[in-house]
């Protein structure tokens, strides 16, 4: 085999390879003497057909393993032996001259490929054991506990039956049957009978809800409203529709206490039990927010620490899944670039930045993770795996299935794992230090930097 660089540009990479034809020869006469030992043809004894006959039968299709095998391995071995890692997998390139292809198939030619890649860059891992973070902490109060149970008692609260002839109110339960329609003909996905709604939900579009204040038990109304330019139905988006509807029942809400026997309809032995189970969730809110406000001052530091030449074929791939996405959601929405203030040419320079610093810092990691020995195991893998399923119920099959199949797919569940572990490594060695912050200045924090560069 003869391996010759012809591109040495940056991160960018490319080699000729020449793979002789007794080196696929050789190849192909022991996978030949291999299927000769356990063949069954027809005519001849189990075992003794000839290698001959197998090679008139099955050459060519044989020979196209051989090569794939050959260039698989060729693919690996040529970055290896150079101590390169390539950022992505290897083009490959064959001859276009069909002549040669046939000669190289026939067992009449060399084989010659090239292999193009761009390399991860070099750079030197630094000491982050001095970088200096602020873990902002919240404890829970019994301010946040009430508040807590406050929102569960409206969640749950109960409704009794108005009087006769009293009209619905703001906060109000109404059981109603209404039929949609635009420019009287009704539309699909219109039509409802003794649908539940309570009044200031904003369940329905917008307008609904208020044209039934004032209502009373078998009243029929015809409410004006129009769908928003942004509705998830495109038929209906922006469209004026009339909706007739009769009031079946009204029903106000009671007082709802929070005490035990409100525990006790919730499931839970006393109110103690429920306030338990308040505090943890408090915890697992407030901890999940201390996490991604910590995780994103690591990744800013390491930012700051590393400037090299980045591989553009992963900057660009990750600048398209961004672009595609931020389109996606903009034309759900109805919006515009000249709504959100901008324009597609600055919207373009600042996601290019984004999709940049992702790349570095995800090679950042990888190097650091690399170095510090960090491993995914298998059960964190199922572990993982078993969350993306629950996401999806009824479902739940046919996403293991699908990620069992695609190994690419097991990647993307593995990725956050590890970037995760990497990052708790190096909290694990800088400098941190406990600040404490409110509630609200925490989720504002998230918020403020969810909007802003992404990892």
């Amino acid at each position: 085999m003869q391996v010759t660089e012809t591109v040495n540009s940056g991160l960018k990479r490319e080699f000729n390879v020449v793979v002789g034809q007794a080196e696929l020869a050789k190849d192909m006469d022991a996978k030949l003497k291999d299927m000769a030992g356990k063949a069954q043809i027809k005519g001849f004894r189990p075992g003794k057909v000839p290698v001959a006959h197998l090679k008139n039968m099955y050459g060519k299709s044989m020979m196209a393993e051989v090569i794939q095998t050959t260039v698989d391995a060729q693919a690996k071995q040529v970055f290896a032996d150079r101590k390169l890692k390539p950022a992505y997998q290897p083009e490959v390139n064959f001859p276009e001259d069909e002549a040669i292809v046939n000669a190289v198939m026939d067992g009449k030619a060399d084989l010659s490929f090239t292999l193009r890649a761009e390399v991860i860059p070099e750079f030197e891992v630094k000491d982050f054991s001095g970088i200096e973070l602020s873990k902002h902490v919240v404890a829970h109060s019994d301010a946040h506990i009430d508040e807590a149970l406050n929102r569960l008692a409206d969640q749950y609260k109960s409704f009794e039956a108005k009087a006769e002839g009293a009209a619905a109110a703001t906060g109000d339960k109404v059981n109603i049957n209404f039929v949609g329609s635009i420019d009287g003909v009704e539309f699909a996905g219109g039509k409802g009978d003794d649908i539940p709604l309570e009044i200031g939900s904003n369940q329905f579009i917008p307008g609904f809800e208020e044209q039934l204040i004032g209502a009373k038990v078998g009243d029929e109304r015809t409410l004006k409203v129009t769908f928003p330019e942004n509705y998830g139905s495109k038929e209906l988006a922006g469209k004026a529709a009339e909706f007739a509807v009769k009031v079946n029942g009204i029903e106000a809400p009671g007082e709802n206490k929070i005490d035990e026997d409100f525990a006790k309809r919730l499931g839970f032995e006393d109110l103690a039990k429920l306030k338990d189970m308040v505090k943890s969730g408090l915890d697992r809110e407030f901890s999940q927010m201390t996490a991604m406000k910590l995780k994103r001052d690591v990744l800013d530091a390491m930012d700051k620490q590393y400037t090299f030449e980045l591989p553009e074929k992963l900057v660009e791939a990750e600048f398209n899944n961004i672009w595609a996405a931020l389109n996606g959601e903009m034309q759900k929405a109805g919006k515009s670039f000249a709504d959100e203030g901008t324009t597609e040419e600055a919207a373009r320079i600042e996601y290019r930045a984004i999709s940049e610093r992702r790349v570095r810092l995800g090679l950042v990691l990888g190097t650091i993770g690399e170095k510090e020995g960090v491993q995914v195991g298998d059960q964190e893998l199922q572990q993982a795996l078993i969350g993306r399923a629950r996401q999806f119920p009824g479902q739940e099959k046919q996403v293991f299935d699908y990620y069992r199949k695609n190994g690419n797919a097991l990647m993307e569940l593995r990725g956050p794992l590890f970037e995760q572990k990497v990052v708790d490594v190096i909290v694990g060695k800088a400098k941190v230090s406990d600040k404490s912050v409110t509630r609200e200045e925490l989720k504002a924090l998230v918020e403020d930097e969810e909007e802003g560069t992404a990892a």
